[in-house]
């Protein structure tokens, strides 16, 4: 069994979609239970009207609940110990959840899990991963958020936490790894990408394929499986996608009713444009990972609907079926151990000089 605590408070619309979504996984993993956190007051009553949800769950009232727009230091102050999106994470913490999952303020939920799960001991800052429809097929990306600006070793880290995410998300013995750059040439970019580029290539982790450095347009082409950067370009990057796929869509709309024969060519052509769409669905991609805690937690966008939450819950199903924080502590010790002799090299060359 997987067992997943559920903020039900957090997000736009609250315990409605999000209790709507978790009934959508249900009824397609047979293998999950849910432990749910909220006001009974306003999760019992859709609670009950969703019996196949309701005897897979179990549910916990929580008196606080973190609003969308409060600071994560107020949030952490006042709803540590008694919110539902703390309890639901610290769930995860106790061992009787797998992972967590949330809608709820961003910010809030990265400050309370820091708090609560701790960094694992070799990372200095987590990461927020986000799955990327590709041509080829679907990618890792991180970080798309959660650390603004990001130093050589942190990039490194980035690259042993996603390409553990791919190989536990699509099941590839050595992901393809890429740094997210202005251009491929190794003089081209920031001194911190530079250096984790070199460092990377030195130490030649048997765990991932490094291919060095793509650019935004491989993003959507799927050069790699995992693209990383840090937080604020990663963040850019993942909401102009978003908005570009709504984009488009909106233009096609607009372009299959501005006359009777576009219309008909809509008839004609109805199947592949149901293809089109479900491909440009951003509710499929929903969910990003929070990478580099003692434990899985996934944020879903808060605005999404309740096909969007059960992406973003079954993200966290397929995380901990993959056993992923396993993978990545795996990892980082292996990569640990192959850093210290190259640091010895490093010190020994400049004790030359």
């Amino acid at each position: 069994m997987i067992r997943i605590s559920i903020d039900a408070m957090g997000g736009d619309h609250g315990p409605k979609t999000t209790l709507a979504g978790l009934a959508r996984v249900a009824e397609r993993r047979p293998d999950v239970r849910f432990l749910i956190y909220g006001r009974e007051d306003e999760v019992k009553p859709v609670l009950v009207s969703l019996p196949k949800l309701e005897a897979v769950a179990q549910f916990h009232h929580c008196d606080i609940s973190v609003q969308m727009d409060a600071k994560p230091s107020q949030a952490l102050r006042q709803g540590r110990w008694k919110s539902s999106m703390w309890k639901a994470i610290e769930a995860v913490k106790t061992g009787e959840a797998d992972v967590c999952v949330s809608a709820g303020n961003t910010g809030a939920l990265m400050a309370m899990s820091k708090f609560c799960l701790r960094t694992m001991a070799s990372v200095e800052r987590p990461a927020i991963a986000a799955i990327w429809p590709t041509v080829r097929g679907e990618s890792v990306v991180l970080d798309v958020g959660a650390t603004i600006g990001a130093d050589a070793h942190q990039l490194i880290d980035f690259a042993i936490l996603g390409s553990a995410m791919a190989r536990a998300l699509f099941d590839i013995e050595r992901p393809s790894v890429g740094l997210l750059n202005v251009g491929v040439e190794e003089i081209k970019g920031q001194e911190e990408v530079k250096e984790a580029g070199r460092i990377l290539r030195e130490i030649d982790l048997k765990s991932m394929d490094y291919r060095g450095f793509v650019e935004g347009d491989d993003l959507g082409k799927g050069t790699v499986d995992v693209v990383v950067t840090e937080g604020f370009a990663g963040n850019i990057a993942l909401k102009t996608a978003e908005g570009t796929a709504r984009q488009i869509a909106q233009y096609l709309r607009e372009a299959m009713s501005s006359s009777f024969m576009s219309k008909m060519g809509y008839l004609f052509a109805k199947g592949a444009f149901a293809l089109l769409r479900e491909k440009m669905d951003v509710r499929k991609a929903n969910g990003g990972v929070f990478l580099g805690l003692n434990g899985i937690v996934v944020k879903s966008h808060g605005g999404t609907d309740d096909e969007g939450f059960a992406a973003a819950v079954e993200l966290g199903y397929d995380m901990a079926k993959g056993n992923l924080k396993d993978r990545i502590e795996a990892e980082l010790k292996l990569f640990h151990g192959r850093l210290r002799p190259l640091h010895a090299d490093d010190e020994q060359a400049a004790a030359g000089k």
